[in-house]
């Protein structure tokens, strides 16, 4: 079944309506017409089966036959803080690939080796929204604006877990042995090229974070925030 987004404030009831740009795709591109049935997300984790009884020159209308809660979301939710790389095109396909696995936000951070000095989080808010589709689920992964990582660690946000990825294996654990299975929040950070600065490192771990890696093998800013992504996730799907 095509999967299809419908913001909140455009369900009431047994009924719901499709505009903008996936009116758009609903009708020009997937051709739907009325009689047709669809599924519709609404980006907070639930899911509808939706029977098509009207199609207007800019809108679509719909009545819902049955809904899903946390339809195909992990049970522990999962927030990547990573450093914006210098190519684009890699932050693009990092973002595409842990919205497919499931990760709830995603944290663009400026650190002290990060290169650029902005961040395009429209297109990158759009990949999410696409991946989400594409990978069935219900929840649309919120991209934050770009922050220093020094005011991501003021932040009074509270997480059951909190991990910093670092390459050297001393001082460090795998994922597996840190996680339990009480947790239901997890916040991982990622470096950016060249990984984080000493003094970085510090202050994640003074803040209450522990140390992971992911093997002797140095990975990517983008290998490695996959397969946080994947480690978190999968076991819980």
């Amino acid at each position: 079944m095509d999967y299809f987004y419908c913001p909140p404030e455009n369900i009431s009831g047994n009924s719901i309506t499709i505009d903008g740009d996936e009116f758009s795709h609903l009708t020009h591109v997937m051709r739907k017409k009325t009689g047709d049935e669809i599924r519709v997300v609404d980006g907070k984790g639930t899911a509808y089966d939706v029977r098509l009884n009207e199609i207007k020159k800019k809108t679509a209308s719909g009545v819902i036959l049955k809904s899903y809660k946390n339809h195909n979301e992990p049970e522990i939710a999962v927030t990547l803080g990573v450093g914006i790389l210098k190519n684009p095109s890699k932050f693009d396909f990092l973002v595409e690939k842990i919205s497919e696995l499931g990760v709830k936000e995603i944290v663009p951070l400026h650190t002290g080796r990060t290169i650029p000095s902005h961040a395009k989080v429209d297109r990158w808010q759009k990949l999410a929204l696409a991946a989400m589709k594409q990978s069935c689920r219900s929840y649309l992964p919120r991209v934050r604006e770009m922050v220093s990582l020094y005011d991501f660690l003021s932040e009074k946000c509270i997480y059951d877990i909190k991990l910093i990825a670092h390459e050297q294996e001393e001082g460090a654990s795998q994922i597996q042995k840190i996680l339990t299975d009480e947790a239901r929040s997890v916040v991982v950070l990622i470096g950016p090229e060249g990984g984080f600065s000493d003094d970085e490192i510090d202050r994640c771990l003074a803040a209450g974070y522990k140390q992971i890696y992911f093997g002797r093998r140095r990975l990517r800013t983008e290998t490695a925030a996959i397969v946080a992504a994947a480690m978190l996730i999968v076991p819980s799907v």
